[in-house]
């Protein structure tokens, strides 16, 4: 049984060619041998569409933050603690409710010091008693809509018939009560205990969520996006739709120079260089010795600090050489990209060829600008664009460094294999950044290879691009490779969603009128609901019942911004799991569920530690609000699932005629 998806996703392919010969059905008949099995099976794909649908869990915009977003797996964004008041509100108080609620989140951290709470072995012996019985009951609950089959998947290898047996009780007559109360009391005694409650929380915790949706960037500001990369390939069920920031590493592995230099800017920026170095195996030695060689201290180049870490002198100010070295660099790659792409339209950006290097200043926009503390001592006036050859070296060693690291050639195929840049996903589109749009609504086009795409034919032809670019990673020059880079930063990038990115303004030029950056007209058509439709019916889905999930904006609800947007048509999830956002938000990220019974956003406070709510029993959940509510409570039928084993049905019903109803 083993290969049944594999076969079946084979026989889908031809099916859908409209292609179902013998020799398929043979296949399919080792596996179904007979009568009576291919009956049952199409009994229980029949009766499994008729169960109400799993939850889903939206995320947004991670940037790093490993511990706020482990925190949001573990309590479902508030899915574990709602069942767990539902079950025990009557019994528990607000106390004995919040402490159970972390033993849940994290039981072996939350164990470790119940332990020492207790004075005597009987104590703790009733304590275990009594957590067990509770996390049983809450398994049950958390698992009352899914197959038998699906729950054993999801137990602890160890001890599935230990949990079937006590989740499965029927006594009714008594005769077997002694027989369930020596199964814990064997546990205990056996010092099986701790392990038993761990891996029931975990399984908890994996059922209350049957599918995840990352909308987007994984990657960079925050610290430890390694783990969270880790995590998400371990993860029971899973899809990611590339951010911007995920655009631009996957552009790096590709063989994108700019995008790597990119990456490792934005890393100094943010002293984040741990992670090319320590976690990901990245020599900066080379490029730390070029630094110190041209460039000096340098105020606009400091690194961004964390605030619970703090860096010695000598340690910024390496930080601070690396970034100025690594972002003339960026300027200087630029510029062969942008000349041999006129279809990008970005001849403006050209800022290197426009300074005038004897009085450090900049007509930009027709206005003159003074440059402020400029670092431009391995640019040559006469060619900007040309690299020293120590630079171009740099390079050459970084990119080997990045395309060898085995812990990022995981992280990437991973990437590459779950990402995509949109998804149609239950009647709902997922898309990080936007779908370009001009002042009247109108989807804009760009020309590319003497075709105009727009709206959805876009964004399939941008990620084609990012795909054949991983394809041919030796290749750095290509139409391909200068596409990921143009997905970070161009005008019409369904991730970018600017008009142009003004990086070098913001190093060098006081006048913050030039540090802005003009949004895409989408990102305030999209409170109009018309515009909503509209989009939904660009990429085949239906207006009445479907909805866009955004990220990648930042929702400013300290200013009163809701992220609930044209006439519940829209729901924008970046409301700030950076730290560097949520002075500005407010908050500390939204998260998205949508059950059978509908649609709710969560919003979270500020995460402080793990440690805080093991030790407090606090939480992080904020405000939940109604996005939409189901008339009639959604079945597996309805969704992508439903469709595929619709299909599956159908298959098996037409080996019936074909082998066992002749």
């Amino acid at each position: 049984m083993k290969h049944k998806h594999v076969i079946f996703s084979y026989i889908q392919l031809e099916w859908g060619a409209i292609i179902l010969n013998t020799k398929l059905l043979d296949l399919l008949a080792e596996t179904y041998d007979s009568e009576e099995k291919v009956a049952t099976e199409i009994i229980n794909l029949a009766a499994i569409l008729n169960l109400p649908k799993g939850t889903e869990h939206f995320v947004s915009d991670l940037h790093g933050e490993y511990q706020a977003f482990q925190h949001v797996l573990r309590n479902g964004s508030g899915r574990v603690k709602e069942k767990i008041n539902d079950l025990f509100k009557d019994e528990l108080t607000e106390t004995e409710l919040n402490e159970f609620a972390s033993l849940v989140y994290y039981p072996k951290e939350k164990l470790r010091i119940i332990k020492n709470e207790y004075s005597s072995e009987h104590e703790l012996n009733e304590f275990y008693t009594e957590s067990i019985a509770r996390m049983i009951k809450l398994l049950s609950y958390a698992s009352s809509k899914y197959t038998r089959s699906k729950i054993r998947k999801a137990l602890p290898a160890s001890f599935v018939y230990i949990i079937e047996e006590l989740l499965y009780k029927t006594d009714e007559t008594s005769n077997k009560e002694e027989y369930y109360t020596k199964i814990v009391q064997q546990v205990i005694s056996l010092d099986q205990a701790d392990k038993l409650i761990s891996g029931l929380a975990c399984t908890i915790q994996r059922l209350v969520i049957d599918h995840l949706h990352v909308v987007g960037d994984i990657y960079d500001r925050g610290p430890e996006p390694d783990k969270i990369m880790d995590t998400l390939i371990n993860y029971h069920s899973v899809d990611i739709q590339w951010g911007n920031h995920d655009v631009l590493w996957l552009g790096a592995y590709s063989g994108s120079k700019v995008c790597l230099a990119n990456i490792i800017r934005i890393c100094a920026r943010y002293d984040n260089l741990d992670i090319i170095e320590d976690v990901y195996g990245i020599n900066l030695r080379p490029l730390l010795n070029l630094a110190e060689r041209y460039y000096g201290d340098n105020p606009a180049f400091r690194p961004k600090q964390h605030a619970d870490e703090e860096l010695s002198e000598h340690e910024a100010l390496q930080i601070t050489k690396i970034h100025q070295a690594i972002a003339i660099i960026q300027f200087k790659l630029e510029i062969p990209i942008i000349k041999r792409r006129p279809q990008f339209n970005m001849s403006d950006r050209l800022l290197l060829e426009k300074v005038d290097y004897e009085r450090n200043e900049l007509i930009l926009n027709g206005e003159l600008h003074k440059l402020e503390d400029p670092c431009f001592t391995t640019v040559d006036p006469a060619n900007p664009e040309r690299l020293l050859a120590e630079e171009e070296e740099v390079v050459n060693r970084l990119l080997f460094s990045v395309q060898h690291s085995e812990k990022l050639t995981r992280h990437m195929d991973f990437l590459i294999k779950r990402g995509t840049l949109y998804l149609k996903y239950n009647g709902n589109l997922l898309i990080h950044g936007c779908i370009p749009l001009d002042k009247k609504g109108n989807m804009e086009s760009m020309a590319i290879e003497n075709q105009v795409y727009t709206g959805r034919a876009l964004l399939d032809k941008f990620e084609g691009y990012v795909r054949e670019a991983f394809q041919k990673p030796d290749i750095s020059d290509d139409l391909s490779t200068d596409m990921v880079w143009y997905l970070w930063t161009g005008e019409y990038s369904s991730l970018f969603g600017k008009r142009a990115m003004t990086t070098f303004e913001r190093y060098f030029i006081k006048d913050k009128h030039t540090h802005k950056e003009e949004k895409n007209p989408y990102y305030y058509l999209r409170e109009n609901e018309e515009t909503c439709r509209n989009i939904l019916t660009e990429f085949g889905l239906d207006p009445e019942q479907g909805h866009i999930i955004n990220g990648h904006t930042p929702v400013k609800e300290i200013d009163g911004e809701n992220p609930i947007k044209g006439n519940g048509k829209m729901v924008v999830i970046d409301g700030g799991f950076s730290k560097a956002y949520q002075s500005t938000t407010g908050i500390a990220g939204y998260t998205l569920l949508y059950n059978s019974y509908g649609m709710q956003l969560v919003a979270h406070k500020h995460f402080s530690s793990k440690d805080e709510v093991v030790r407090g029993g606090t939480d992080v959940l904020s405000v939940k609000r109604l996005v939409n509510k189901e008339l009639q409570r959604k079945k597996v039928l309805e969704t992508n699932i439903g469709e595929e084993l619709l299909e599956q049905v159908s298959l098996l019903k037409g080996l019936m005629k074909y082998r066992y109803m002749k």
